[in-house]
């Protein structure tokens, strides 16, 4: 299990980017949540097999319909997350 923090910068919040990431995970065996940021981002903490893990955010950043909105993304390794269950927006 690995766990991953990804800040995704660029037009990001207020066009259905957390609702994307959301439904996207239901085809990855992922957890996490997502949520925006004051400062115009998006954080997301995801946990699951690298694999998917890896998969799920490639298919956030490269194929998603949110795709062409972001402008940058900086992933980091973090701690597992502990309590989460599914994949939840968070705020």
């Amino acid at each position: 299990m690995i766990a991953r923090r990804v800040t995704f910068e660029g037009r990001v919040q207020g066009v259905g980017f957390r609702y994307t990431c959301k439904d996207l995970a239901k085809g990855f065996e992922v957890v996490g949540t997502v949520r925006n940021l004051p400062e115009g981002t998006v954080e997301l903490e995801v946990m699951g097999e690298s694999g998917e893990v890896e998969d799920f955010i490639q298919e956030i950043a490269e194929e998603s319909p949110m795709a062409h909105n972001i402008k940058g993304m900086h992933v980091k390794n973090i701690p597992p997350l502990e309590g989460v269950k599914g994949f939840s927006i968070t705020g």
